[in-house]
């Protein structure tokens, strides 16, 4: 299975998807250390491990999972987080409010604003209440080039994320996408989904009212 590859600055950002539902697993490895965040142990164990295998060439040092990242607690995001946990040792890190709700134990609880500091990048952690009540958008801020957020099931081309159809959750989840995402970050950042193709915030920004008034 190929991966989808950016080569910036300091980390390589490789993507696959896995599983009938079309999953993303991201995985960012620091270039000059071999540290490694893997974004959505979302299902097909063999898969993220030849994803592993194949990112050895991203870095002039060893490579290292130090992070296995959730954007959020749904089941179809977490299927071989037991098993990574298990083959890897990797340290975990979900929403506050979903790690509960997560196969294993989680190392750190992330809540809104948080930076967590790896060997060579950093990534922010923006909470974003709608789809789950502790989804996590993960941001990677290129310093040569736009940002890169990872948004879970919070935001896709053409919209938010499902709610159900509850309307106080479709509210908050649009209220927090578009004054922690549209509103922080320039037309030309990068989001990278939990599942499908990736997009701008400038492609999506003209119909964040649109969305509004349609209601999903």
């Amino acid at each position: 299975m190929d991966s989808l590859i950016h080569s910036l600055r300091d980390v390589t950002i490789r993507s696959i998807s896995v599983s009938e539902m079309n999953n993303n697993v991201y995985l960012l490895t620091s270039k000059s250390t071999g540290t490694q965040v893997l974004i959505d142990a979302a299902d097909d164990l063999p898969a993220i491990q030849q994803l592993l295998q194949d990112s050895a060439v991203d870095s002039s040092a060893p490579t290292k999972l130090a992070r296995i990242a959730t954007t959020h607690q749904h089941w179809d995001h977490v299927r071989a987080l037991e098993e990574l946990v298990a083959a890897t040792g990797a340290s975990t890190s979900a929403g506050a409010d979903d790690a509960d709700a997560l196969p294993v134990p989680v190392d750190v609880r992330l809540g809104h604003g948080d930076v967590e500091r790896f060997d060579g990048f950093e990534l922010t952690a923006v909470h974003l209440r709608g789809h789950t009540p502790g989804s996590i958008a993960f941001v990677y801020q290129d310093p040569d080039g736009p940002a890169h957020i990872f948004s879970g099931d919070s935001l896709f081309p053409g919209g938010v994320g499902n709610t159900q159809k509850d309307p106080a959750r479709f509210t908050s989840l649009l209220n927090d996408v578009s004054e922690r995402l549209f509103d922080s970050y320039p037309d030309e950042t990068l989001v990278h989904p939990g599942h499908g193709l990736p997009t701008t915030l400038g492609a999506e920004r003209p119909h964040l009212e649109e969305w509004r008034a349609r209601g999903w």
